[in-house]
C-alpha cells in the first residue's frame, strides 16, 4: 500500500519507469529490513562472543592460586593489580576488576580507583549465589559488557569476584566494521535487481506491443464499451478454444450469463458452430449459417494470428431472420428506386408527347392527355389528405398506387376508408411494413392473371377500439392447407426468389403491436387478408 501511494504520487509515464520505481521501492524496503536483521544478528552474535570471552577470561583469573591467596591476605603488595593488568593487556579487555565480598576493588585500569567500591550494581548473583554470568551495565568507564565469576577459597567459601569487561562503544565499532562486507553484498544485489528490472521492462514492452500501462487501461475500457455497442454477438477465445470474453448480445443468444460463459470451451457452448476448425487451420470463415439453441445464426469467424501462429479466434454472429429482414427492407428500397426510375421515364415520355402536341398545334389533344393523367392522381391525393392525415401511412398507399399503375394493376382504395385516430404508441413505420407487404403480396398474386382480371382492393378504418385493414386480390388464391403456413418464414406459394419473408414480417409486426391477421378466400376467387390492431396497448407488450 505504501509503494502504491508513492507510485500514485509520482505518476510514472512508461512501463520502464513504473517497474523501476516499484523495484526501487521494494529494494529499499528489503535493504532496510535486511540491514536491520543483519545488524541485529551481528550485534547479538558479537555481544554474545565478547561476553563469552569475558566470562572465560574471568574464570581463568578466578582459578589462579595467587589471586585467591592475595585476596585472602588483603593484597598488601598490590600483586593482584600487577597480574590483572598484564592479563588485560594481553586479552584486549577494557578492564579487569577483582573485588572482595564487600565490592572493594583490588585492581582497576585506573589505579586511583583501587580500594573504591565497584560500580554497576550487578554483583549480587555472583557474591550471594556464586553464579557466573554476563551482564551489561554502566560503570566508572561507561557502559560495558562484563563477565562475572566468583572466587572461592580452598574451603569452598566465596571470598570475592572477578569482572572482565569491554566497553559497549568499542563493541558497536567492531559491529560496524563487520557490516562492511554485508553492505557491499546488498549493494551488488540492488544493482543486479535494477539491471534485471530493466530487462523485464524491455521484455514486457515487447509483449504488450509497445503499449504503456495507461494505453493498455484505455484499450481495455474502450474494448468493453465497443463490445457493448455491437448488436451482434461477439465471442473471443484463446488458442485452446477457452472463451475469454463475450458481449451482452452473445450472452443473450447463448442463454448464458457472463460467469457461466467465460472460461468454458467454445465447443461446449456452441457445439454445432465448428469454431474449432478456425483454431486448427487458421482460416477465416464468413457468413456461415449455424443453428444454436434452435436459432439460425450467421457466423463470421476470424482467427487471431501472431507471427503466423493462431493465438485464438473472434466470432461474431447474428440471427438470420434479422439479416433477412434488413435484406428485405433493402430490396424494398431498391424496388421503390426502380419504380421511381420507371415513373420518371414514363413521365418524361408523356412530357415529350405533350410538347410535341403543342408544337403541332394539337392543343385539345394535349389538354385531354394532361386531364387524363392528372385526374387519377388528384383524386387519390385529395382522398388521402382527408382520410389519412398521417404522412408516412399516406405515402405508402400513394406509392403502392403508383406501383400498381406501373404494373398495369387495377388498384382501388375504398373511398369510405378513414385512418385518422392512430394512437401515438403505434409506430407508423410498423403499419407501413404491414400494409406495404400485404399489397406487395397481392400485386404478385394478380400478375399471373389476365390484364382484365388484375384487381386489388384496399380498405381501412379506425372506427371503434381497433384499427382494421383489409386487402383483397383477384389472384389464384391460397390453398386451404397452406393458409396457416404462409406466415412462416420461407413459406410461399410462388416458388421464386425473395419469397416467403413479407408475410412473415407482417406477422412479426402484428405480434409486436398485439394485433392479429386472418386469411380467407375472397369473393373474386382470390384471397382476403384481414388485419386488426387494438388501439389500447396491452400490458404484456
Amino acid at each position: 500500500m505504501f509503494i502504491y501511494k508513492i507510485l500514485k504520487a509520482i505518476k510514472p509515464k512508461t512501463i520502464q519507469h513504473y517497474l523501476a520505481y516499484m523495484v526501487a521501492g521494494l529494494v529499499l524496503i528489503q535493504l532496510g529490513v535486511t540491514w536491520f536483521l543483519i545488524s541485529d544478528l551481528t550485534s547479538n552474535l558479537l555481544k554474545e562472543q565478547i561476553g563469552l570471552r569475558a566470562l572465560q577470561t574471568a574464570q581463568s583469573i578466578a582459578h589462579t592460586p595467587l589471586i585467591r591467596t592475595e585476596l585472602q591476605r588483603g593484597d598488601p603488595a598490590n600483586k593482584i593489580q600487577d597480574l590483572a593488568e598484564k592479563i588485560r593487556i594481553k586479552t584486549g579487555a577494557t578492564f579487569i576488576v577483582i573485588g572482595d565480598t564487600e565490592n572493594k576493588r583490588f585492581s582497576h585500569p585506573v589505579p586511583e580507583r583501587i580500594g573504591q567500591t565497584f560500580v554497576g550494581g550487578d554483583t549480587g548473583p555472583v557474591l550471594r549465589e556464586g553464579k557466573s554470568y554476563v551482564s551489561e551495565a554502566v560503570g566508572t568507564l561507561g557502559r560495558s559488557i562484563r563477565g562475572f565469576v566468583p572466587i572461592f577459597s580452598d574451603e569452598g567459601k566465596i571470598i570475592g569476584f572477578v569482572s572482565v569487561g569491554y566497553l559497549s562503544a568499542s563493541v558497536q565499532k567492531s559491529i560496524a566494521e563487520h557490516m562492511d562486507r554485508p553492505l557491499v553484498f546488498i549493494a551488488i544485489l540492488t544493482l543486479v535487481g535494477f539491471v534485471i528490472t530493466a530487462c523485464i521492462a524491455r521484455h514486457l514492452k515487447r509483449v504488450t506491443l509497445n503499449l504503456e500501462p495507461a494505453e493498455i487501461t484505455n484499450l481495455y475500457l474502450e474494448r468493453g464499451a465497443v463490445l457493448e455497442t455491437i448488436r451482434e454477438g461477439v465471442i473471443a477465445t484463446d488458442h485452446k478454444g477457452e472463451i475469454r470474453l463475450a458481449n451482452r448480445a452473445a450472452l443473450n443468444y447463448t442463454c448464458f450469463n457472463s460467469s457461466e460463459l467465460v472460461g468454458k470451451y467454445i465447443d461446449d457452448v456452441i457445439p454445432c458452430a465448428g469454431l474449432k476448425h478456425a483454431l486448427t487451420t487458421g482460416e477465416s470463415e464468413h457468413d456461415q449459417e449455424r443453428i444454436v439453441n434452435g436459432q439460425e445464426l450467421i457466423f463470421n469467424i476470424v482467427p487471431v494470428l501472431k507471427d503466423g501462429t493462431v493465438k485464438g479466434l473472434v466470432a461474431s454472429f447474428r440471427r438470420k431472420d434479422e439479416l433477412d429482414r434488413i435484406s428485405h427492407e433493402l430490396s424494398s428500397i431498391q424496388e421503390y428506386s426502380e419504380l421511381l426510375r420507371g415513373q420518371t421515364h414514363e413521365y418524361s415520355n408523356k412530357l415529350h408527347t405533350i410538347a410535341g402536341l403543342i408544337q403541332i398545334e394539337a392543343y385539345q389533344e394535349a389538354l385531354d392527355l394532361v386531364a387524363r393523367e392528372s385526374s387519377g392522381y388528384e383524386e387519390i391525393i385529395r382522398f388521402l389528405n382527408k382520410a389519412v392525415p398521417h404522412p408516412v401511412i399516406a405515402a405508402i398507399v400513394l406509392g403502392k398506387y403508383n406501383r400498381a399503375r406501373e404494373l398495369k394493376i387495377n388498384f382501388e382504395v375504398d373511398r369510405e376508408s378513414t385512418m385518422v385516430d392512430v394512437p401515438d404508441w403505434i409506430k407508423q413505420e410498423k403499419i407501413v411494413t404491414i400494409v406495404g407487404n400485404l399489397l406487395d403480396n397481392a400485386f404478385e398474386a394478380v400478375l399471373e392473371q389476365d390484364k382484365d382480371n388484375r384487381n386489388v382492393f384496399l380498405s381501412f378504418t379506425d372506427l371503434g377500439n381497433d384499427i382494421v385493414f383489409e386487402v383483397e386480390d383477384s389472384g389464384p388464391g391460397v390453398p386451404r392447407e397452406k393458409m396457416e403456413l404462409i406466415f412462416e418464414k420461407g413459406v410461399s406459394s410462388k416458388g421464386t426468389l425473395r419469397r416467403g419473408l413479407g408475410l412473415y414480417l407482417v406477422k412479426q409486426r402484428l405480434e409486436e403491436l398485439g394485433g392479429f391477421i386472418s386469411v380467407s378466400p375472397a369473393g373474386s376467387g382470390g384471397t382476403l387478408f384481414s388485419v386488426i390492431i387494438p388501439k389500447v396497448r396491452s400490458i404484456f407488450l
